[in-house]
């Protein structure tokens, strides 16, 4: 009997990528609030997690921004009619009350997803939010953030580097 698209992915394709980043990390998040200026360089822990049979991955991540404690939490998918990586981002620092939906394409080492979000208070234009992973290799990523202007500037705004410490 032939594989489902799934079970394929699951066995050779994008969720077998999502699935080979199952464990718990460690690294340092670095934070940019202006365009080449450093706001704060602290320590960080993220698990990444299996949930609905290999559907998705939760990646679950805390640490400090100039001493104060936050957490987040991003779950991330392969949408596979589409052909795209999908995800839904909540943490107590960057998206308050707020829920952001991103997606975007593969790339040679992970993905680069793209959502908006805004406030009325900030104006009528949304700003957007592009994430990028990069598997350096099995035991090692990197989560880059930028900040993209309503009028389409980008700037980095966090980066994430993490080593594995265990499965």
């Amino acid at each position: 009997m032939a594989k489902s698209k799934f079970e394929q992915s699951l066995t050779d394709g994008a969720h077998k990528r999502l699935s080979d980043l199952i464990g718990n990390w460690t690294g340092n998040t670095k934070t940019w609030f202006e365009p080449n200026i450093l706001s704060d360089e602290s320590p960080s822990t993220a698990v990444i997690s299996s949930i609905l049979g290999g559907r998705f991955i939760s990646f679950d991540y805390q640490g400090t921004l100039d001493g104060k404690f936050y957490e987040g939490k991003m779950i991330i998918g392969f949408d596979i009619p589409y052909q795209k990586f999908t995800a839904s981002w909540i943490d107590s620092f960057h998206m308050g009350t707020q829920i952001m939906l991103s997606t975007g394409d593969a790339s040679t080492d992970g993905f680069s997803i793209v959502g908006s979000y805004g406030s009325p208070e900030y104006g009528d234009l949304p700003w957007g939010w592009k994430t990028e992973l990069q598997i350096i290799n099995q035991n090692e990523i990197v989560f880059t953030a930028y900040n993209i202007s309503p009028e389409g500037e980008e700037a980095k705004a966090t980066e994430s580097i993490y080593k594995r410490i265990s499965s």
